[in-house]
């Protein structure tokens, strides 16, 4: 293996013996931690001899073998220069970009890979998953939540995989916000291999990311494991259609473990996709109507944001507007210390200094972002 020394600059520090342990085969992120924890740091892996590897959790000597010469996967010098040819970003677990939501679950994934672009506040996320056959009803609702949530600030998480996930990502994007697909596989390896428009329709409204080399093929495994990641980006999870042995639901339950907030959309009590969300409402799910069943439950968990701008806000939506919106809002926030209080729209066209053409348009705007509501006698309120 070419020395790291003479391959890349200092800059890069340890990155290249992350990069290394992760294309090592057999280390899935559980024993990637259990060595970390053992000897403190990749290159302290390296180091240690294989009998103290082996001993590590029960590892084995199989595995120690391989970690003193991985010769049969991409060296970490292949790895990090197709990262830099292809434009893929490789962030480690403590360090600057790394998603604020994921670091705070058990089982973090030490190294991601990310093509595209993720922003701080990614951390107000909600998931949408679920069945990979869904129905015509099923793929309905993914997109009208994925699109509802992406208006009201939120960012839609979910694994680029046929049905659910697809609709749900379709939404978001349609409705122009933010989105990031968790994949199975690596990142420059889209599964299912149909989706390679969507994966690019991605990465300019958000993200892909994945735990695995760039080129890693997908496995069974990686699935399960991919899941993980999903919930612990996320706020909550919402389950949009499940049969009763449906990867959604271990979604759900890895959101559950990990104090997450689970929702279940229900169905046809004769459709089999319908029995899985059934099971979770049975067992304490919020069951979902519409969007406001989720906006209802995260309202007052949030604690202020710092948007783009040095603004601090409050509520998710309020990081996508654009200039007349926020123009707007500021006017109607500047009429009252009282945001409970109504103030009358011909007050807020005089204090925005817009057209009444303008005003009442963006009105309607911030309405369908739930940051304000319509009363009567020409009134709007905060919400």
């Amino acid at each position: 293996m070419t020395s790291p020394s003479k391959a890349f600059p200092d800059e890069l520090g340890d990155l290249y013996s992350h990069v290394r342990l992760a294309c090592v085969p057999g280390i899935g992120s559980r024993t990637r931690r259990l060595l970390l924890e053992r000897f403190g740091s990749p290159d302290g892996v390296f180091a240690a001899s294989p009998a103290e590897i082996a001993s590590v959790g029960r590892l084995g000597k199989s595995l120690a073998a391989a970690i003193h010469a991985p010769t049969d996967t991409p060296t970490a010098d292949d790895v990090i220069d197709l990262c830099r040819k292809r434009a893929v970003d490789i962030i480690v677990e403590g360090r600057a970009g790394y998603p604020a939501m994921l670091a705070r679950i058990d089982d973090p994934p030490p190294l991601l890979f990310v093509r595209g672009s993720l922003l701080p506040h990614d951390s107000l996320a909600v998931a949408v998953v679920g069945a990979r056959h869904a129905t015509p009803y099923g793929l309905k609702v993914a997109e009208q939540l994925g699109g509802s949530l992406a208006r009201a600030g939120y960012t839609v998480v979910s694994g680029l995989a046929r049905g659910i996930d697809a609709a749900a990502h379709r939404g978001a994007i349609k409705a122009g916000g933010r989105t990031v697909a968790v994949l199975g596989s690596g990142v420059l390896n889209v599964y299912p291999p149909e989706h390679a428009d969507l994966a690019r329709e991605v990465i300019d409204a958000g993200a892909m990311i994945s735990e695995l080399p760039p080129l890693a093929n997908p496995q069974s495994g990686t699935f399960p494991q991919r899941n993980r990641i999903v919930s612990g980006m996320s706020l909550g999870v919402v389950v949009v259609q499940a049969s009763e042995r449906s990867g959604a639901l271990i979604t759900a339950r890895l959101a559950g473990e990990q104090g997450r907030e689970v929702f279940a959309v229900p169905g046809d009590i004769d459709c089999r996709m319908s029995r899985g969300c059934h099971r979770l409402i049975r067992d304490g799910a919020k069951l979902v109507e519409s969007v406001d069943d989720i906006l209802e439950e995260f309202g007052p968990l949030f604690e202020t944001t710092i948007a783009a701008d040095g603004r601090a806000v409050s509520n998710p939506a309020e990081l996508q507007l654009g200039d007349i919106e926020r123009q707007v809002l500021d006017a109607c926030d500047g009429l009252t210390v009282d945001r409970l209080k109504s103030v009358n729209i011909d007050d807020v066209m005089a204090a925005s200094g817009l057209a009444a053409s303008q005003v009442l348009a963006t009105i309607g705007v911030l309405e369908m972002r739930r940051l304000i509501r319509r009363l009567p006698g020409n009134r709007i309120v905060r919400s």
